[in-house]
C-alpha cells in the first residue's frame, strides 16, 4: 500500500514538473531595463516640473520689493557665477549701506 502511494506521488511530481518550470517565464531583462529607464526619465521630468512650480509659488507669495530683490540677485549670480561674488567698485563705494 505504501509503495503504491509513493509511486503515484512520484508520477504526479514528475508529471507536474514541466508545468512548474513554465511558470517562471516573465519579461526579458532587456525589456525590464527599458521599462526602468522610461520610469526614471518620467520621474526626473516630474521632479523638474515640481521644482519649477514650487519656485513659482514661492515667488508669488513674496511682496513686490522682495520679488524684485530676488530677481536682482539671480541676475547677478548668472553674470558672475554661482560662487562668492564681489560687487563693483562704485557699487561698494556709493551703494546702499547694510
Amino acid at each position: 500500500m505504501m509503495a503504491r502511494l509513493f509511486r503515484w506521488l512520484l508520477m504526479f511530481t514528475l508529471a507536474s514538473a514541466p508545468m512548474i518550470s513554465h511558470a517562471q517565464d516573465g519579461i526579458s531583462q532587456k525589456q525590464q531595463e527599458k521599462i526602468l529607464a522610461k520610469k526614471a526619465k518620467e520621474d526626473k521630468k516630474a521632479k523638474v516640473k515640481k521644482e519649477k512650480d514650487d519656485k513659482k509659488r514661492h515667488l508669488a507669495i513674496q511682496d513686490k520689493a522682495t520679488r524684485k530683490r530676488l530677481k536682482q540677485h539671480d541676475r547677478r549670480a548668472d553674470r558672475s557665477g554661482s560662487g562668492r561674488h564681489r560687487d563693483g567698485f562704485f557699487t561698494r563705494l556709493f551703494g546702499r549701506r547694510r
